[in-house]
């Protein structure tokens, strides 16, 4: 393998491809001139150098600016030459100059922060909601940071002289929410928008064309795919992505190797998954929103693989009956997932804020995987119970029906 720089070498690309296109190839294309066809897996923690003069320049350079080092790798906390070709597909995907990867979301989010506050800029606006733990880190301030919620709306008003960042989720976790992403760029003015785009990923949206400077990604969920590695990326410009491998050397929250392979793995199918789930999710939708059992059913314009629906039962009785779906926590896999927020993702939120949000004691949050939509409906079916009889006090003659909100 060509160790030369820790950057994929895929330069050879010179005319826009679709996005499908840059799934399968983004961060391989300089492997065929290298005699291979899939990437290798760079283990290396630290790599071997007789000119020590020059390595030092190379940190000192990394030192000022965050680029990554020209020439072979340094250390494995610098860069690692298997999770660039992830950083350079996700870059590719979003429409931004670069990416970079961490260890989860939550480290990724992290680091944002910790470079925002590093330059006194530790207010941040935020709107709700957002994923849980966004949520606990930002109200919490674990980090030193201070936070204002607010609608998409007030964002601007919101907005102080020691502000240095706004936070939106859209689709938002678990509600399917959507924000008017341009609206929200032009009102953060010169204060850098961060979208989390996990739910969405850049198949359905990419909000750098929307004026988004920083672009999150849970990569744990649909970039991975597959249940099987945690991860966590922002894709924005270069000169945001330096700051961002600064922190990320220092604090050492690095991805390893084989976890960068498998995201890259992933993204090869990504827009694959995402389509054939969303198609079944929209289906889904269509079936909860006519169920008498199912008071309302949350599906976001955009479309997706999420689903979000409110009970008139027990949403833990849903829980327990399911046999087919997988009664767990995170989502984007290729099996459908099941969860109750207020338990589990959001159960960190204070309950008012929760509410005031939108997340309801009866709301059930379903990621839909690829098995065939029948088998889905089947089990589902069960899990929600037994169908109100006419006249009965569920009944549907007694209430309205189920509402689908967008």
């Amino acid at each position: 393998m060509d160790t030369t720089s820790t950057r994929a070498h895929d330069g050879v690309r010179t005319a826009p491809r679709a996005l499908a296109t840059e799934a399968v190839h983004a961060g391989r294309d300089d492997l065929a001139r290298q005699g291979l066809h899939a990437p290798p897996i760079d283990l290396s923690t630290t790599y071997p150098s007789y000119d020590s003069r020059g390595e030092a320049a190379r940190i000192d350079a990394f030192a000022t600016t965050g680029a990554e080092p020209d020439g072979p790798p340094v250390y494995g906390r610098l860069g690692n030459p298997t999770v660039a070709r992830f950083e350079t597909a996700l870059a590719r995907l979003e429409g931004t100059e670069a990416a970079v990867a961490f260890a989860s979301g939550m480290a990724a989010l992290s680091a944002v922060l910790l470079v925002r506050g590093s330059m006194g800029l530790r207010h941040v606006v935020a709107v709700r909601p957002l994923y849980g733990c966004s949520d606990h880190l930002l109200t919490a301030g674990l980090l030193g940071s201070e936070v204002t919620w607010t609608d998409p709306a007030g964002v601007a008003d919101a907005l102080r002289p020691d502000t240095g960042l706004v936070i939106v989720e859209s689709p938002a976790n678990p509600t399917l929410a959507e924000v008017d992403l341009r609206a929200v760029a032009h009102a953060c003015g010169s204060v850098p928008l961060l979208v989390d785009n996990t739910f969405a990923t850049p198949v359905l949206q990419r909000p750098a064309e929307h004026g988004a400077r920083l672009v999150l990604h849970s990569a744990t969920k649909y970039l991975g795919g597959h249940g099987d590695v945690l991860a966590g990326v922002v894709a924005c410009d270069e000169e945001f992505a330096g700051r961002l491998r600064q922190v990320r050397f220092a604090t050492g929250g690095v991805l390893h190797p084989l976890a960068g392979y498998l995201l890259l793995r992933g993204l090869s199918t990504l827009p694959v998954r995402v389509r054939a789930a969303s198609a079944t999710a929209a289906e889904l939708v269509r079936r909860l929103a006519a169920d008498p059992r199912v008071a309302r059913v949350h599906y976001p314009s955009i479309g997706g693989a999420m689903v979000a629906f409110e009970v008139y039962g027990d949403p833990h009785e849903v829980i327990a009956g399911v046999r087919l779906i997988t009664p767990a926590v995170s989502l984007g896999s290729v099996d459908t997932l099941i969860q109750h927020p207020a338990s589990i993702s959001h159960r960190i939120v204070d309950a008012d804020d929760r509410r005031g949000a939108g997340v309801s004691d009866q709301l059930l949050r379903m990621s839909v995987g690829l098995e065939d939509v029948d088998d889905l409906w089947s089990d589902l079916d069960g899990a929600l119970g037994r169908r109100p009889e006419r006249g009965a006090g569920n009944c549907a003659s007694n209430h309205e029906a189920p509402a689908l909100a967008n």
